[in-house]
């Protein structure tokens, strides 16, 4: 798929994707309406919301044909990630009341932290069952990476 100004998107290896390039100048301020707050701060729409939101749609259809009758467990990186979850999760919700088969579908939480000019990484797990049938599976840990390279 081009977008305007030719080329920028198109599409990714085995249809699965788009890849917009480096050089893709974007689409114009206006053919949107924004929120008066952002004029002069804004130079161009690199990904319209329906677009995001039409992926997210895709990629949901995708999950489904591609886990055939197993459930899935969502992990959910906070707090960026939560709103994508929210509609990814939404998505499968509906294919799976729509469809023959039902998805169990469980949705834990992890939340990353990194700080500016330190390589350091903070991973903390909010309550992920491995193995449901295991309490002891249950953690809570918190895990530290940190380099000073």
């Amino acid at each position: 798929m081009a977008g305007p100004g030719g080329g920028g998107a198109e599409r990714g290896g085995g249809g699965r994707g788009v890849v917009i390039s480096d050089n893709w100048p974007g689409y114009s301020l206006d053919l949107f309406t924004y929120p008066q707050h952002y004029y002069g701060d804004l130079e161009y729409v690199l990904i319209p919301h329906g677009i995001i939101v039409d992926r997210t749609e895709r990629l949901a259809k995708d999950i489904m044909q591609d886990i055939g009758d197993n459930d899935i467990v969502v992990l959910c990186v906070l707090k960026g990630g939560y709103k994508f979850c929210a509609d990814l999760v939404e998505h499968i919700k509906n294919l799976s009341r729509n469809s023959e088969r039902f998805i169990s579908m469980k949705v834990d939480f992890v939340r990353l932290k990194s700080y500016h000019g330190v390589l350091l990484l903070s991973i903390y797990f909010l309550q992920i069952c491995l193995l449901p049938s295991l309490p002891s599976s249950c953690l809570n840990p918190t895990i530290n990476f940190s380099s000073n390279s």
